[in-house]
């Protein structure tokens, strides 16, 4: 009988649980978990911070999914190392659990930036749900935070606070909010909205310093402006997580290299999700890609290969739905293109909050963003996935009446009907 052994407990540990048991109905599998929960959706921490979403919203797998997939599911316990020799992963109580087939899913974790005063009390990251709880019993109306960083984690983090009663200023390095899923259109646009909402956004600076006795009182910028406030929330990004890797053959680049079949360079040791690095369709590269439908993506190709099938993952690229304020937008893909390569169209309407683009890579579609009109984005991210020949309707990708009917028969057929193109 063979021992699968899940060292996380996230999208990507999901998605391999459930890659396993469709081959494998008989073999042991042990999900280790550092966190005391069962798998819950991440994505939705700001609105737990929020008070709008509870542990039945928040829930992703239950307790019936582990039991029905017959998952030993050790919660509250780390993985500190692993033995690929001996084939055993050695845990934070001192306990050893042996592997035929191992996948590391242990995600991401925040990059931390290096500032004086940054050990006071009064500091958050802001990726899991014991920092949202956290932020929670201190985020009283009135109160003053600092967001470092203007991405996604930090903006929705800035969203949460806000929706608590927290005056809220974020602080962002780069000359736009959203800097890796926006231009500077669709920046501006939504920063309009998210100042609306009492967010003071400021840019082209960052927190040198962190005041205060034991406690945080405020921060002091590069710029020289000192801001007062309760609370700094750290959200620079996320790093792949592969501390439990370190000290082993394992290739590492910026996550842990895998092939197409997530497999990593030592045998029956695979990796997925945001500690993996795999082949992204739109950048044609090698790439670490932290977003969740990847994850299980990553994780369900890595379980069926765990379990002898020979799956390929070969449909990865970035791709992020998210609202602001009631504010929906969907991007994908390549938004900033560099180079002669690249062609792309755009088109705004600020009066209705409308702001569409399109990226093209010869007859392909290999980007876009959409804020506010997003019915037909999930269109668009299907002729990412699938690369398709674009020409014959390249034209009417951005009119409001976009749909398959402008698309090749044989497409349709496929998209609608399942039938495969020949």
């Amino acid at each position: 009988m063979v021992e699968y052994v899940i060292i996380g407990n996230s999208a990507a540990a999901v998605g391999a649980v459930e890659g396993i048991r469709q081959r494998d109905n008989t073999g042991n599998i042990t999900v280790i978990s550092e966190e005391p929960y069962y798998a819950y959706s991440r994505p939705l921490i700001s609105y737990l911070l929020a008070g709008t979403a509870d542990d039945r919203k928040m829930a992703y797998r239950d307790a019936g999914f582990y039991k029905d997939n017959g998952v030993l599911l050790l919660l509250g316990v780390r993985a500190v190392s692993i033995d690929t020799v001996g084939k055993q992963v050695i845990l934070s109580n001192g306990k050893m659990v042996a592997y035929d087939k191992l996948l590391i899913a242990t995600g991401g974790k925040p990059f931390v930036l290096p500032m004086k005063g940054g050990d006071k009390k009064g500091i958050y990251t802001f990726i899991k749900r014991d920092d949202a709880e956290q932020l929670k019993s201190v985020a009283k109306c009135g109160t003053k935070a600092v967001v470092i960083g203007g991405g996604l984690i930090g903006l929705k983090a800035a969203e949460g606070l806000v929706k608590c009663g927290v005056d809220v200023t974020v602080v962002e390095l780069a000359d736009r909010i959203l800097s890796t899923i926006l231009d500077e259109q669709a920046a501006v646009m939504v920063q309009e909205v998210l100042e609306e909402h009492g967010i003071n956004v400021i840019l082209n600076d960052t927190v040198t310093e962190v005041i205060g006795d034991d406690g945080v009182s405020g921060v002091i910028l590069k710029s020289g402006q000192s801001i007062e406030c309760d609370m700094v929330i750290t959200a620079i990004g996320v790093r792949p997580n592969t501390d439990v890797v370190a000290n082993t053959d394992i290739s590492i680049n910026r996550g842990i290299k895998t092939d197409d079949h997530m497999c990593t360079n030592i045998e029956d040791v695979y990796a997925a999700g945001d500690v993996a690095e795999a082949y992204d369709i739109v950048y044609e590269d090698q790439r670490v890609t932290p977003i969740w439908p990847n994850a299980y993506m990553q994780g369900e190709i890595a379980g069926r290969n765990m379990a002898g099938d020979d799956a390929v993952f070969d449909s990865g690229f970035a791709r992020n739905s998210i609202a602001f304020f009631g504010l929906p937008m969907i991007t994908a893909g390549i938004i900033k293109p560099v180079g002669d390569d690249y062609e792309a169209v755009s088109t705004v309407q600020p009066e209705k909050m409308i702001y569409k683009k399109a990226v093209f890579k010869g007859n392909r579609l290999v980007g876009f963003i959409r804020l506010t009109d997003i019915d037909r984005a999930g269109i668009l991210t299907g002729l990412i996935k699938d690369k398709v020949d674009i020409s014959p309707f390249k034209d009417k990708l951005l009119d409001k009446d976009f749909g398959f009917v402008y698309m090749p028969k044989s497409y349709r057929k496929e998209r609608l009907l399942g039938v495969k193109r020949k």
